[in-house]
């Protein structure tokens, strides 16, 4: 994982400076698996029939310690926990590890010609045991015998070969596939739900090299696409300039540019084009703005188009009324006009008619549909000319949005969707409110192991001081020591001088004195083992003050661990200072934006109310048009009728006026009656012209009502239309906010991590400080045993002086007796 990534980057081309994101860990792979190494040191051991855990640690031990620096000691075990025999400091950290009968399961002495023929038994149990185990196939015993045997012959294969074997088979698929991993988190080690343990965590993640994986991800380029995909997808965002390159790699350069990218965000490799963390996001958000702007300005011309068109037939439908309400009056003039009267009288009397006139009138329509056709010829190549535009620009579109996802369906859906996002930004609110509590539980943790780590400091200086105390303790032994060394230095000069002495005397009275003699040979025999003691102390002091040097060494570890100790502790203080600090400001935020969002959702509401509002006045006036048209149209039924009783007194009245002028010269009885039926008739007209007016007015306050209502209601609608604008940019601003809030808890859950990160390696170090502590207490432990082996041997000493002393005093006074 750590350098495959950096691989591709080295095929495609891209400037880039090699990582060690594994921090060493070739080292550590070599000391395990090359020759001499720990599974090659165990397969020789395991070969070796008189081999034991204690041979393969010695050999261990002399290979490795102190040669490899992955090789270490391991540290003092735990509670309960059992010794480690030695340790490997892996990238993650020291393991340690013990190696009791691991020779004996290395062996596995299952031979592999036995395990080839249990597979190949009758006996199905076997058959079934043995399927998964690694013994010899069938073409691999043809092979074998063919070609000679593996390595082993007929020998056993190790558990540790077949590791080696498998892994390598593992590396080979590795290499040759994409791989994704799946990372199993243990959450706690109590086995009880919705308990989660940072520690712990933190430490799988860095262990199983997740950590690791996103340091590559932000230095490197995790997003990538081939070129056809990226301009087939990102075309639409500088579609001139896309048209005019025909190769997708210049073409994804000349879309980037255009779009203002900065080059440090991606790298254009020989077949893909690579983004750092995020760019792509920034991609797809440019490209929905686009997209939003192009289905707005299409949306914009066809409601335009409409608009346009609906008013054209409102303009016509104006005129025409205009013309029938101007030859309804005109009518209704002349059919009050005597001269009218006496023309519809005469006009069926008259069987010539005007021919001249006739053919004007005939020449002026002619006329006039030539004009009306040449009108419409001109119209219709406008809409021809109109429609092809449209075709053309319908194709254009077609061709830009042409692979691409979205559709205005799914703006439209998403448009519908804009209702139901207030709900979301409730639950994405109570949601950031748990996190705000979670992030809260785990400052109070930090604070916890801030104390802890605090205490455990205090503690660490005691120990410090108290390691100070024993090596004064030790100088001041030590000086002592010194002393009496010198002393018994000093009192062996003396002796060797009265050895001296006494041998001259021993010359001279040898011969006289037998006894003497012998007590003198065993005299000088003290002396001798006096010599061997000496030499023994001299070589103790030595490793003493070796011993002294490597303390004197161990302790200037000890205060420069504690001084980088004191610093990380500091260190990580200032961090939780910081997140302290930043958690604050978080707060404040997301009360700021809690109120806006309240006045937001109750604007809102308010808003909704008043569209309700508007709504039921559009419903009512609705229902108010709807009663206007049917009394309209009630009153066009009575005008009807009218005009049908109209007509049909007209009528009766025209036959009277034939049967008067038929009748000649009439009686005035018969006078009197026309005078009473003329009357009757003169108030009937004014009734139905008064009808007629009343008709006229009532349907001309209805029209204006009408009007009134439709602008009204058009103002009303503008108004909510302005406030659905606003809603919704004040919507989009908040979301942006929102956005914006939850970047920074972002942010803070890094800078939590870097610090959780940073008090693990503080914590790893008092782990090795603690160490070091504890094998300067052994090495202590192992002085004091020394001091008082010393002054045992100090004793003994003495009491060997005292009794030289004494012999030397008897030999004295054995002298003196023998000269007198």
């Amino acid at each position: 994982m750590f350098v495959l990534e950096q691989e591709e980057y080295k095929r495609e081309g891209i400037e880039w400076t090699f990582i060690d994101f594994g921090m060493d860990l070739q080292q550590c792979i070599d000391l395990i698996e090359k020759p001499m190494g720990i599974l090659s040191i165990l397969e020789e051991e395991s070969m070796f029939p008189k081999a034991t855990d204690k041979t393969f640690e010695d050999k261990l031990n002399a290979n490795h310690l102190g040669k490899s620096p992955n090789f270490r000691k391991p540290a003092p075990p735990k509670p309960g926990c059992q010794p480690g025999h030695f340790a490997l400091a892996h990238y993650a950290g020291v393991v340690s590890y013990n190696i009791t009968g691991w020779l004996e399961k290395n062996k596995d002495p299952l031979n592999d010609t036995v395990v080839d023929q249990f597979k190949k038994g009758t006996n199905k149990l076997l058959v079934e045991i043995f399927a998964d185990h690694p013994g010899q196939s069938g073409g691999a015993a043809d092979a074998g015998g063919k070609g000679g045997r593996g390595k082993k012959g007929g020998g056993f294969a190790t558990v540790s070969s077949s590791y080696k074997e498998q892994l390598n088979n593992l590396m080979t698929t590795l290499k040759s596939t994409q791989p994704h991993f799946v990372r199993c988190i243990i959450p706690n080690e109590m086995k009880q739900p919705g308990v989660i343990d940072s520690h712990l965590v933190m430490h799988q993640l860095t262990c199983n090299g997740v950590l690791e994986g996103i340091r590559i991800c932000r230095k490197g380029f995790p997003n990538r696409m081939v070129y056809p995909d990226f301009k087939l997808r990102y075309k639409i965002l500088a579609p001139a300039a896309a048209e005019k390159e025909s190769d997708p790699k210049k073409c994804a350069g000349v879309i980037l540019e255009n779009v203002g990218l900065d080059p440090d965000k991606y790298r254009l490799g020989h077949t893909k084009v690579f983004f750092r963390a995020g760019v792509l996001g920034q991609m797809e958000e440019l490209r929905d703005d686009r997209l939003s702007k192009i289905i707005g300005w299409l949306q914009a011309y066809i409601r335009g188009y409409i608009s346009r068109k609906e008013f054209k037939k409102l303009q016509d439908q104006r005129l025409a009324l205009l013309v029938i309400q101007r030859s309804l009056r005109k009518y209704m003039k002349l059919r009050s006009w005597p001269w009218w009267k006496m023309w519809t009288r005469v006009k069926p009397l008259l069987n010539v008619a005007n021919i001249e006139d006739e053919l004007r009138r005939l020449e002026e329509e002619v006329e006039k549909v030539n004009a009306a056709l040449e009108r419409e010829e001109k119209l219709r190549k406008e809409l021809e000319a109109l429609n092809s535009k449209l075709l053309a620009e319908k194709t254009s579109l077609l061709q830009s949005l042409e692979g691409e996802k979205g559709s205005l369906s799914s703006i439209q859906e998403r448009a519908a969707k804009l209702a139901a996002q207030k709900s979301d930004l409730e639950s994405q609110l109570s949601e950031t409110q748990e996190r705000l509590t979670q992030e809260e539980d785990a400052r109070n943790q930090l604070f916890q192991q801030k104390k802890k780590l605090e205490q455990e400091n205090a503690g660490l200086k005691k120990d410090v001081e108290d390691l100070e105390l024993a090596i004064q303790k030790s100088d001041q032994d030590k000086a002592s020591k010194d002393h009496q060394i010198r002393n018994l230095n000093d009192e062996i000069a003396h002796q060797d001088e009265l050895i001296n002495k006494l041998n001259k005397e021993k010359k001279l009275s040898g011969e006289t004195a037998q006894k003497t003699a012998e007590e003198l040979q065993a005299a000088e025999d003290k002396i001798n083992h006096l010599n061997k003691v000496k030499n023994k102390l001299e070589q103790t002091l030595d490793e003493l003050e070796d011993s002294l040097e490597r303390e004197k060494k161990l302790r200037g570890d000890i205060e420069k661990g504690k001084r980088k100790t004191e610093g990380d502790l500091k260190l990580t203080q200032e961090a939780v200072s910081d997140l302290e600090r930043n958690k604050k400001e978080l707060e404040q935020t997301i009360q700021r934006k809690d109120k806006e969002l309240a006045s937001l959702t109750a604007k809102l509401e308010d808003e909704q109310a008043l569209v309700g509002k508007q709504q039921k006045q559009i419903k009512e006036l609705q229902s108010r048009i709807e009663e206007l048209e049917e009394e309209v149209e009630a009153e066009r039924q009575a005008r009807a009728k009218a005009e049908k009783q109209r007509a049909d007194l007209a009528r009766e009245l025209e036959e009277l006026g034939e049967r008067l002028e038929e009748a000649g010269g009439a009686t005035s009885a018969q006078i009197e009656l026309n005078k009473k039926r003329e009357a009757e008739m003169s108030k009937l007209r004014r009734d139905l012209e008064e009808a007629n007016i009343q008709h006229e007015a009532t349907l001309a306050n209805l029209r204006k009502k009408h009007n009134d209502a439709v602008v009204e209601m058009g103002d009303q609608i503008d108004q909510l239309n302005k406030l659905k604008t606003k809603a919704e940019k004040d919507k989009c601003q908040f979301l942006c906010e929102l956005n914006d809030t939850r970047a920074s808890l972002d942010h803070i859950s890094n800078e939590k991590a870097q610090t959780e990160k940073i008090y693990k390696q503080v914590q790893h170090q008092l782990n090795e400080v603690q160490g070091k502590l504890d094998e300067t207490n052994r090495t202590l432990n192992d002085f004091d045993a020394a001091k008082k082996k010393l002054s045992i041997e100090n004793s003994d000493l003495l009491r060997q002086l005292e009794e030289a002393e004494s012999q030397v005093s008897q030999l004295a006074k054995i002298k003196i007796s023998l000269t007198t």
